[in-house]
C-alpha cells in the first residue's frame, strides 16, 4: 500500500519538500503549456470566448477522482493517507465569491498567478502580492469574523450528500465533465470559429475512455484495506457521516487539561505518533497506539465515551479521525493544534508567556503543569512518579470505594478523604486521616433560593482550605444517608472535579468491619483550588423545566416519596408535582444490611430504569425538594449507570411550588 508523506507524518522533511518542489514546477508547466500563463485567455471563459480554464480543470478533476477511486478499490492506498478539506459552508462562500470576483477583474487566481509571475507577466506578480497583502489582513481581522468557520461540517463528501454510492456519482459527475468538454469546444466554434476539438476523433475517443473509466467503478467492488505492517485486513468503511455538530470534530487543549485534571475516565485519549516520540514525552494517561492498529484496539470504546486523538500537530489525527468515523466511530475527536498547541497553551511558564494571564488563568496553568509535568519537575523517573499515584485500576470509579480498597490506601498521598457525618461524631472516632466536612457549609441563599449548591468561587475556596488539589481522589463518607456524599458530589461537578467516590457502606460499614479509627485532626496544606472557566451544563433553572415539559423525548423526573408527589403531604406552598413528571423515589434506589444502607446493585438499577426512561441518551432532568435526594438519583444515572444527557434541577419543588405562574398536577 503507499505510504504518503502525510500519513507518515514527514510532511516537514527536505525529501517531502523536494517531492513538493518538483510536483509544482511540474504542474506549473502543464498549466503553461495549457495556457494559463495568459490573463487574457484565463478571463476568457467569463465572456465565453475561450473555454480553456474550464476543459483543463474538469480534465484534472476527473482523471484525478477516478485515480483516486481505483487505487482505493483496490487496496493502494487509504483515504487517512491522503488530506482531506473540512467544509466550512460560510467561508466557502464567501472566499468563492471574493475569489470569483478577483478572477473576473484580474484574469489570475493564485495558480496561476504563479506560472504568469514565471513567464514575466506583471500583472501576475501585482495579483500574487495582493494576495499576500490580502491573507495577512484576513489573519489580522479572523476573531471578528469567527462566524466563517464556527459552523465546521467535517469532511462531507458530495455522494453521502446527495444519498448515492460513491460510484454512481463518480459515474454521473464523469458523464457531465464529459458533456461540459463537448459544450465547450461548441461554444467556441459558434462564438470565436474555433472549436478544433468538436466532432474529431481524438475528442471521441478521449470521452469514451473517461466514460468507460467511470464505468467500471461500479463493476469493481473495494477490497479491503490492508494494513502498511502486513498484518490482516482491517475493517471495510462502514459508511460516512455527513453532518458534524458545530466544533464536535476537535477538543481545545484547555478542555483536554481541565477534563483529565478533573479525572474524566468516559474519554480515552490516543497518541499516534511513534513510539520513540511518545517515550520521550506524552500527555498524562494517552495510549501509544499505532494508526493501522486504532480499529482493533479502540473497538471496545466504539461509541461510548469519547476518543480524543493527538500527534505533533492537527492534520494527521484529523484525518485519521475522519477514517474512523467512515469505519463507524461516531464518538472521535482531534487535539486542536496538537501536542505542539497542548504545551503552548497549557503547559508554557506564565513568566515566558508574550501575553499577561490573569490570576485565575495563573493559578489554572499552575495547576495543569503540576498535574502534567509532576515528574518531570522533580526529576522523579516513571517508575517513581508512579509509585505516588495511588493504583485506582480495581476500583469501580466514577462511583464507588471498597472499604478493603480504603484501608490499604488512607494515607496515600493523592487520596483526600472527607467525613460528612456531625462533627461531634467525627470528633469521637474517624477514618484515619479523614477531614471533616459540614454538608451544609456547601449550600446557601443563592438567587433567593434556599439551600442552593453554592457557586463555583465559593466551592472553590472550601476545596483550598483543605487542601485538595485537581489531580485528588476525593473519597465521601457519609452515615446511612447516601444522599450526603452525593451532595458533595455535585459540588464536586461543579468544579468540574470528575475523580470521586463515596465509600461503599459508609462509615458503618468501615466500623463493623472493625477498621482502625482515631480522633486526631489531620494537617493539611492549602491549596489554591482552580475555578472553572467555563459555565456549567448540568444544571437547569425553573425555566428551562417549564420550557421542557412541552418537549416530546424528555423526561421530568421527580424522586421525592410517593406521598409528596401525589401531593398527599406536602411541606411546601403547594402540594403535587410537575405536569408530565413521573416520580421514582430516591429511597427505592438503597437497600438496608443489619449494619449500614447501601446503594441497590447496577443490575437491579439498571433494571429499574430501564422501565421508566427510554434509552441512555434520553434527555432527563431530576429533581427533589432542595436538590439533595435528586443528587443521589443524579449520581446513580451519571455515574453507575452511564446516562449521558441528565441535568439536576437543584431549586427543585422548593421554588416550583412558591411560584403561582407555574402549572402544579396531582392525581
Amino acid at each position: 500500500m503507499i505510504e504518503t508523506f502525510f500519513a507518515n507524518g514527514t510532511l516537514d522533511t527536505p525529501a517531502a519538500f523536494l517531492t513538493s518542489l518538483i510536483i509544482g514546477i511540474l504542474f506549473g508547466v502543464a498549466l503553461e503549456q495549457a495556457g494559463f500563463g495568459s490573463s487574457r485567455r484565463l478571463s476568457g471563459i467569463f465572456y465565453f470566448r475561450d473555454m480553456t480554464v474550464l476543459k483543463v480543470m474538469f480534465t484534472a478533476v476527473v482523471v484525478a477522482m477516478l485515480g483516486i477511486c481505483y487505487a482505493r478499490a483496490f487496496g493502494w492506498v487509504t483515504m487517512e493517507n491522503l488530506y482531506s478539506l473540512h467544509t466550512f459552508y460560510g467561508a466557502q462562500i464567501v472566499g468563492g465569491l471574493i475569489f470569483g470576483a478577483g478572477f473576473v477583474m484580474a484574469g489570475w487566481c493564485p495558480g496561476t498567478g504563479a506560472v504568469g509571475m514565471a513567464s514575466g507577466k506583471v500583472d501576475a506578480l501585482v495579483f500574487l502580492l495582493g494576495g499576500a497583502v490580502g491573507s495577512i489582513l484576513y489573519n489580522e481581522v479572523s476573531p471578528v469574523l469567527g462566524w466563517l468557520t464556527s459552523a465546521d461540517r467535517g469532511v462531507v463528501f458530495a455522494y453521502d450528500s446527495l444519498g448515492v454510492s460513491r460510484a454512481v456519482f463518480v459515474f454521473s459527475f464523469t458523464v457531465i465533465a464529459v458533456g461540459c468538454f463537448w459544450g465547450a469546444e461548441y461554444v467556441e466554434r459558434k462564438g470565436q470559429g474555433r472549436g478544433e476539438h468538436l466532432g474529431t476523433p481524438f475528442l471521441k475517443a478521449f470521452s469514451v475512455i473517461l466514460v468507460v473509466g467511470a464505468f467500471g467503478l461500479l463493476a469493481v467492488p473495494e477490497a479491503p484495506l490492508v494494513a502498511s505492517s502486513g498484518s490482516s485486513a482491517v475493517l471495510q468503511e462502514a459508511g460516512v457521516l455527513t453532518g458534524l455538530e458545530a466544533g464536535s470534530d476537535h477538543m481545545e487543549p484547555w478542555e483536554l487539561a481541565d477534563r483529565l485534571l478533573a479525572g474524566d475516565r468516559s474519554m480515552v485519549l490516543v497518541d499516534i505518533r511513534t513510539p520513540g516520540e511518545f517515550a520521550k514525552f506524552h500527555i498524562r494517561s494517552a495510549l501509544n497506539i499505532a494508526v493501522t492498529a486504532l480499529p482493533d484496539l479502540l473497538a471496545p470504546h466504539k461509541n461510548n465515551g469519547l476518543i480524543v486523538l493527538y500527534s505533533n500537530g492537527m492534520t494527521h489525527p484529523a484525518q485519521v479521525r475522519d477514517s474512523l468515523f467512515r469505519l463507524g466511530f461516531g464518538n472521535v475527536c482531534f487535539l486542536t493544534d496538537g501536542l505542539k498547541g497542548f504545551l503552548d497553551a497549557c503547559l508554557k511558564p506564565v513568566s515566558l508567556r508574550a501575553e499577561p494571564v490573569s490570576p485565575v488563568l495563573a493559578v489554572k496553568i499552575n495547576a495543569w503543569r503540576a498535574f502534567f509535568l509532576a515528574p518531570v519537575l522533580a526529576g522523579e523517573t516513571t517508575a517513581a512518579a508512579a509509585a505516588t499515584v495511588p493504583d485506582l485500576g480495581s476500583l469501580t470509579l466514577p462511583g464507588m470505594v471498597e472499604t478493603q480498597w480504603l484501608n490499604m490506601n488512607m494515607g496515600t498521598p493523592g487520596v483526600k478523604i472527607v467525613d460528612l457525618r456531625p462533627q461531634a461524631e467525627y470528633n469521637a472516632g474517624h477514618i484515619p486521616g479523614s477531614m471533616s466536612l459540614n454538608l451544609e457549609s456547601l449550600r446557601g441563599l443563592v438567587n433567593g433560593l434556599p439551600s442552593t449548591l453554592l457557586p463555583a468561587v465559593m466551592l472553590a475556596e472550601h476545596f483550598s482550605m483543605m487542601g485538595v488539589r485537581p489531580t485528588d481522589l476525593v473519597v465521601l463518607v457519609c452515615t446511612d444517608k447516601r444522599q450526603d456524599g452525593t451532595l458533595v458530589g455535585m459540588a464536586c461537578e461543579r468544579l468540574r472535579h470528575g475523580n470521586y467516590a463515596l465509600l461503599r457502606g459508609g462509615f458503618s460499614k468501615w466500623v463493623a468491619e472493625k477498621h482502625a479509627l482515631d480522633t486526631i485532626l489531620p494537617s493539611i496544606e492549602p491549596f489554591q483550588y482552580p475555578v472553572p472557566d467555563r459555565p456549567e451544563t448540568f444544571t437547569v433553572t425553573a425555566k428551562e423545566v417549564l420550557a421542557a415539559m412541552g418537549r416530546p423525548g424528555t423526561v421530568i423526573l421527580d424522586v421525592r416519596p410517593g406521598d409528596y408527589f401525589t401531593g398527599k403531604k406536602q411541606d411546601e406552598a403547594r402540594g403535587g408535582h410537575i405536569p408530565g413528571a413521573i416520580n421514582r423515589p430516591f429511597n427505592e434506589d438503597v437497600t438496608k444490611t443489619d449494619t449500614y444502607t447501601e446503594i441497590k446493585s447496577v443490575d437491579a438499577l439498571e433494571s429499574a430504569y430501564g422501565k421508566l426512561i427510554p434509552t441512555k441518551k434520553t434527555p432527563l432532568i431530576v429533581h427533589c425538594r432542595t436538590g439533595h435526594q435528586a443528587s443521589q438519583t443524579f449520581f446513580i444515572l451519571v455515574r453507575l449507570l452511564g446516562y449521558t444527557d441528565v441535568s439536576w434541577y437543584d431549586a427543585g419543588w422548593t421554588e416550583w411550588a412558591a411560584r403561582p405562574e407555574f402549572p402544579v398536577a396531582k392525581p
